[in-house]
């Protein structure tokens, strides 16, 4: 699925005639390049004319002219579309202006995708009353468009499921969280599927329920303190044998 794109240019031109008061007046032009598709076939120009935030005069490139939108504009478009030579430089910059940014500013975003980073955990374990909640989350990617869905058995799950839109890091980057509310059955698979333009292909996470959050935590504390324990043990006795070498025995 495509992803609309949206190249704007603005050269603004601002002119200010104050009468007094703290208001003034101000005319300025948007220069938008607007397109859908990879190969730029769809590329549109448009050119606004705005005074006080009123478009008077607009130039849309699948028009082919001026067109004006207030009493003034009217006579504006006149004038313009009676310029041969400006309306050919006008029609000739969807070639000249709008597809050569199109490709410098595509190949420098398009190229920087981010691969986002995937945690699935348990959020609420199953009781007698309530179902369990699994969370997916992607952290820390880029472009925002992602899609995250889940599986049970390979078949994508729609009922049950909610998620955060994609919210912004403040720092270019995106998250987003999805959740899952189920019922565990013994013998089934649950997977979190992430689509993102940084993969070649969707990314599936399985969730392994073989050991509940806590006690997985507990484990790998445990283990880390035998680890350390057998550390320091070795560790004093390497410094007793040196010590021991060192001594001199003397017979009484």
């Amino acid at each position: 699925m495509s992803l609309l794109k949206l190249l704007i240019f603005h050269p603004i031109l601002m002119l200010s005639a104050f009468t007094g008061t703290a208001h003034g007046y101000y005319e300025y032009m948007t220069a938008e390049c607007v397109y859908s598709t990879s190969d730029y076939s769809d590329m549109v120009l448009l050119l606004s004319y705005s005074f006080n935030h009123v478009m008077h005069l607009q130039y849309n490139s699948s028009v082919g002219k001026f067109v004006g939108y207030t009493e003034q504009g009217v006579k504006h478009a006149e004038g313009f579309n009676k310029n041969q030579a400006y309306m050919q430089q006008v029609k000739a910059a969807v070639d000249t202006f709008c597809r050569p940014n199109a490709q410098i500013l595509d190949s420098a975003v398009r190229d920087k995708s981010v691969k986002p980073m995937i945690t699935l955990r348990s959020a609420r374990q199953a009781d007698g009353s309530r179902p369990a909640v699994l969370m997916c989350s992607a952290y820390e990617f880029y472009p925002k468009k992602i899609k995250v869905s889940w599986l049970r058995d390979g078949k994508e799950m729609t009922s049950d499921v909610t998620s955060t839109m994609e919210m912004a890091n403040g720092n270019w980057f995106y998250q987003i969280h999805s959740h899952l509310e189920y019922t565990p059955k013994s013998g089934e698979k649950i997977s979190c599927m992430v689509e993102h333009a940084s993969f070649s292909k969707p990314m599936i996470y399985d969730w392994d329920p073989s050991l509940p959050e806590g006690e997985r935590n507990k484990i790998a504390i445990g283990a880390s303190g035998l680890v350390l324990g057998i550390i320091i043990a070795a560790a004093g006795l390497i410094y007793y044998k040196k010590k021991s070498a060192g001594r001199i025995l003397v017979p009484n």
